[in-house]
């Protein structure tokens, strides 16, 4: 069994149609075809049990830049053979699919911001620049961080000390254009961090390929909090939902 979610795509599975956000289950030799993504950057295979691969600092997911983790810390190519996990959960039926207003929305181009730890630093023009300016991803972004293009904000104090950072962190280089800590980013950095992107919001941003555009929105961090119990809801309803749906088989 499994699911695709994250980007959009034309999808096959033995020829037939397979639809996002939806469980299907596969027979021996059926093959999955990903003929082309039409929306957002990463789409995602979720397979029951997972793949079975040796962990790595608690986790199966590769560290490409590192070459460790997953399989043979690198991508996959043809003619590999990984294994599946077992898994002895109950199972949702195949086609389950739940309301559509549950599903992440990756399509929204206004991203949540709120102040970071050198917030302070920066003048209101600045402010008025990141929030009321439009910003293009640029093509040198990666899952270390996302470079935008569009206006400079002036830099008050070049490079700090090295310091904590997290995903989703609003970095200011030199050049004054924003660079956004995403997934594989750096544990430390010296640039000011003028703003975190809410983590409710990181996916809109890690689904926006080259020249796609985003505009930032100012919020509290109580409003962030918000919307990531939200989410989190959200995710344990579906849960939910899937489980029912396995006990009416």
């Amino acid at each position: 069994m499994f699911s695709l979610g994250g980007a959009k795509a034309h999808a096959t599975l033995g020829g037939k149609v397979a639809a996002p956000c939806t469980t299907i289950y596969a027979k021996a030799d059926d093959e999955l075809t990903i003929e082309q993504i039409t929306s957002g950057r990463f789409l995602y295979v979720a397979i029951r049990g997972g793949i079975e691969v040796p962990p790595a600092l608690g986790s199966k997911s590769t560290y490409l830049p590192g070459r460790f983790g997953g399989y043979q810390g690198r991508t996959l190519k043809k003619g590999d053979s990984v294994s599946v996990g077992a898994d002895s959960s109950h199972l949702p039926t195949d086609g389950f699919h739940c309301a559509a207003e549950l599903l992440p929305r990756y399509e929204p181009g206004i991203v949540h911001i709120t102040r970071g730890t050198q917030g302070d630093l920066f003048d209101e023009s600045a402010w008025r620049t990141l929030t009321e300016s439009e910003y293009r991803v640029s093509a040198a972004s990666d899952r270390t961080g996302y470079r935008l293009e569009g206006p400079a904000l002036a830099n008050p104090v070049g490079t700090l000390p090295s310091e904590a950072s997290c995903p989703g962190s609003i970095q200011i280089p030199g050049d004054g254009l924003p660079i956004v800590l995403m997934a594989d980013a750096p544990t430390v950095g010296g640039y000011p961090k003028i703003a975190v992107v809410a983590e409710a919001d990181l996916p809109i941003i890690a689904q926006r390929s080259p020249r796609d555009t985003i505009r930032f929105e100012l919020i509290t961090i109580e409003q962030s909090q918000r919307a990531l119990r939200r989410r989190t809801s959200d995710l344990h309803t579906i849960h939910q939902l899937a489980v029912r749906s396995s006990s009416r088989v």
